[in-house]
């Protein structure tokens, strides 16, 4: 069918056919019988002679779990041209790899007036990145084509004012293809408060993607599932006996009860060990870094089955 497709266009228009994909817009393609595997590692390593960084000792974590960032850390004021420079280009490296997500988002708040400290934090990100320079997404084939999301919050992650982060992941079969680390715009008084705003926000994506797949031919006749850890949260979404307790929270938020009721949705528990967005809202240890990058279909392409150099 797809021979018939391909004869129909040339028919059509002026083309010529160049065979299976390999390069888009500085992405690399590897496509096997079994699987789809998308990275950037020309990218990233123009990025390591670009900064300086080429012979640098790599890490095994983005981020070290530990230490938090903050406007004024004492350290002296850095390069801002170099600074968004690198942040910049981590921020279009995350196309392929959503692993370093939250660290580069985190990076994208200190923007304006940076210190050594957020940079020596950025050049660590891309020491990260050189010890797994041939990372990237894998989408395997024949899986059941379902929409099902995660979404997560850490709770007043933020030193400077006190404001969560959400972080939301969506599959579609096998390896995330949509997924995000923001910053709330309010702040939480309670983890469950973060955890249903958080909820609310991946509901809207959730609504996005199901209009698109779609428009695509792949139509969810069921509510899209979405993980989440809380139960609290759960409760508040789906109990509208709740109302008084969360009348505080903005009224944008609560658009979800909506989104549950036309079976748009299904909020579902999730065990905290086994949700994937927690790895969009904190800075993780090094074991639970590497499970969850796993659940998000980040590997190395020397792990491909009949792979070929990338």
């Amino acid at each position: 069918m797809l021979d018939e497709f391909k004869e129909d266009m040339k028919e059509k228009y002026e083309m010529s056919d160049l065979g299976l994909l390999h390069h888009f817009l500085g992405m690399g393609i590897i496509q096997t019988e079994s699987s789809i595997f998308i990275h950037q590692k020309k990218y990233a390593s123009s990025l390591l002679d670009k900064f300086g960084l080429k012979e640098c000792k790599s890490v095994s974590i983005p981020l070290v779990a530990t230490e938090k960032l903050s406007k004024e850390d004492g350290s002296g004021a850095a390069d801002e041209e170099k600074y968004r420079k690198l942040v910049g280009s981590l921020l279009y490296l995350t196309a392929t790899r959503p692993d370093i997500m939250y660290a580069a988002s985190l990076l994208a708040r200190y923007m304006h007036c940076p210190t050594n400290k957020h940079y020596g934090t950025a050049k660590r990100v891309l020491r990260y990145v050189k010890g797994t320079l041939d990372y990237g997404l894998k989408y395997e084939k024949g899986k059941k084509a379902v929409l099902i999301g995660f979404c997560d919050s850490d709770w007043g992650g933020s030193l400077e004012d006190s404001k969560s982060t959400s972080g939301y992941a969506f599959s579609f079969g096998s390896g995330v293809f949509s997924w995000a680390s923001v910053k709330q715009h309010c702040v939480a008084l309670s983890t469950a408060e973060a955890e249903y705003i958080s909820a609310s926000e991946a509901t809207a994506q959730a609504i996005w993607l199901r209009f698109v797949l779609e428009d695509f031919g792949e139509l969810q006749v069921d509510a899209t599932p979405l993980q989440c850890d809380n139960t609290s949260a759960i409760s508040i979404s789906k109990n509208p006996v709740f109302h008084q307790k969360t009348k505080h929270i903005d009224r944008r938020y609560h658009f979800i009860k909506d989104a549950l009721q036309q079976g748009i949705i299904d909020l579902v528990y999730c065990p905290t060990k086994e949700q994937v967005a927690d790895i969009f809202t904190k800075a993780l240890p090094k074991d639970r870094f590497n499970y969850l990058r796993d659940k998000l279909g980040v590997i190395s392409a020397l792990d491909l089955k009949g792979s070929v150099e990338v």
